[in-house]
């Protein structure tokens, strides 16, 4: 049985899956730990939940936390959030410029990457490092 919690894919493999598809993933995996951090920081009432998260995932949002996390990522990493930001998507939300939304959709990419690799305690580490400074969201 297939362990997804757990992926290991191989970093060649890795290129067979579109920015967009790893944009996905990350969407995922980005909402869900939105959602663990609000809730330990105990944030969990039921209508400000939602609409806490929902300010968190938004573009602008994420495109905030991708300026600080910037300076932390290594060249390997660098490349694979480029290669979400320059990513052809087919429209931009109103709510966010298309510079949010590249920049988002690179974090998103980012994290599908290293999701799907398995590079979860790196994932931990980044968004930790620009979600607990003082000046995020």
């Amino acid at each position: 049985m297939q362990d997804y919690f757990h992926i290991q894919m191989d970093k060649n493999d890795l290129k067979t899956i579109s920015a967009l598809g790893l944009a996905h993933m990350g969407d995922g995996v980005f909402e869900l730990l939105v959602r663990s951090w609000l809730c330990v920081r105990g944030k969990a009432t039921s209508g400000d939940l939602h609409r806490a998260t929902v300010a968190h995932v938004a573009a602008p949002a994420q495109a905030r936390q991708m300026e600080r996390m910037l300076p932390l990522l290594t060249d390997e990493e660098a490349a694979i959030y480029r290669r979400g930001r320059n990513a052809h998507v087919h429209g931009v939300p109103k709510n966010a410029t298309a510079g949010e939304y590249a920049k988002a959709t690179g974090l998103e990419c980012l994290f599908g990457a290293l999701f799907l690799t398995g590079q979860t305690d790196r994932i931990n580490e980044l968004f930790s490092k620009t979600v607990e400074d003082p000046h995020a969201l």
